[in-house]
């Protein structure tokens, strides 16, 4: 790749439905046209862990994420290289690991809760977007999530709302909010809306940023 890729950086809180947009986002474009690195996927390992235990270890902090491999990844991106990278299953017993090829491209995603935080990872942004939802969509969200995907008990997941969740999206995202380009607000379960949002959003890009794509 002889030109540096278009980076487009994608925050948002837990139960922001980040995921669904996205992957409606990903879904206007070429396979060839775009990758992604997800911030979950840099995760520092912790091991197995009691119940007690996993119920107490706060995954919403900086320090949990292994911020400069994940800026040199991105770094290889940008020079053309290739990733590898085992997914990380949220200490799921249930989940089977995955290694992750991400190929470069003209577009590189990066998504996560601290990307915006991450001062050097920001800084190798050229687009900012922020989903946001209101407090009780986004719980409601969080819940229906890490009780089928990661196995996590109701209350389990209400603690962490309330001690790790809402403290880390004050005080690590929400002070970004104002840095990005687009903000998206994504309080209905309706996917027309989205996909019309995400459609808008990678349209006015390629006008603007990514005509010799």
């Amino acid at each position: 790749m002889n030109n540096k890729p278009f980076i487009i950086g994608i925050a948002g809180g837990s139960g922001s439905g980040k995921t669904f947009f996205l992957n409606s986002f990903l879904h206007h474009f070429k396979q060839d046209e775009v990758t992604l690195v997800s911030q979950d996927d840099y995760y520092f390992p912790v091991g197995k862990m009691s119940e007690e235990e996993r119920k107490l270890y706060n995954f919403d902090l900086p320090s949990t994420i292994d911020q400069e491999q994940l800026l040199l990844d991105i770094k290889k991106l940008i020079k053309g290289e290739i990733i590898y990278k085992k997914e990380y299953t949220f200490n799921n017993p249930l989940a089977i690991t995955k290694m992750l090829e991400i190929s470069p491209a003209p577009i590189v995603i990066v998504e996560g809760l601290f990307i915006l935080h991450f001062k050097e990872i920001a800084a190798l942004m050229d687009h900012k977007i922020f989903i946001e939802a209101e407090d009780s969509v986004a719980l409601q969200r969080r819940i229906k999530r890490d009780r089928v995907e990661r196995n996590y008990p109701e209350d389990d997941v209400l603690y962490r709302w309330q001690h790790h969740v809402v403290p880390a999206y004050n005080e690590f995202l929400l002070p970004y909010k104002g840095d990005c380009d687009i903000v998206v607000v994504n309080n209905n379960n309706i996917p027309d809306d989205i996909v019309k949002i995400t459609e808008k959003i990678s349209v006015d890009l390629k006008e603007k940023y990514c005509k010799n794509l």
